[in-house]
């Protein structure tokens, strides 16, 4: 990508922050991107978060909420995925206590429910040992995970 002067990249940068909720990282990567130098990175960085265009804290709630919502990823995951961006800690926190916990525990069980139907052959610890490995994998934590599988092998 061609250098850009200071007010050509604040120009591009706007629309790029205002189209979606993007991490300081990933906006801090693409002014690198357009040949700025890092006095003038954190000048841009600086200016966006001002201008409400950059929130870290809205960034890693609407991440979670979405990561949740659309793809069923646990709590796990999520801040994983979010200190792979450097979102701050409180801000990792402060996006899963956001997630209701009612629809987080219900997502939980229809995803063992939907596993147990889909996992045919093996004893009933070998399909309760696969479900588990699938709900760990998908971001859940093991103590919920144990009460979903308790609650199939009484229903």
């Amino acid at each position: 990508m061609p250098t850009l002067t200071p007010s050509q990249a604040w120009e591009k940068i706007k629309p790029y922050c205002a189209y979606q909720e993007r991490c300081h990282a990933e906006v801090k990567s693409k002014l690198y991107d357009f040949g700025l130098t890092t006095p003038e990175v954190d000048q841009h960085l600086s200016r966006l978060i001002e201008e409400n265009y950059l929130n870290e804290e809205r960034f890693a709630v609407h991440f979670a909420g979405g990561h949740f919502r659309l793809k069923k990823w646990g709590k796990v995951k999520i801040a994983y995925a979010l200190k792979q961006r450097q979102v701050s800690a409180y801000c990792i926190k402060l996006a899963l206590a956001q997630l209701p916990l009612d629809d987080y525990e219900a997502t939980l069980q229809r995803l063992a429910e939907a596993k147990w139907q889909q996992v045919r052959q093996g004893t009933v610890a070998a399909r309760q040992a696969k479900i588990r490995s699938y709900l760990l994998q998908k971001g859940f934590e093991n103590t919920l995970i144990s009460d979903a599988l308790r609650n199939l092998a009484e229903g």
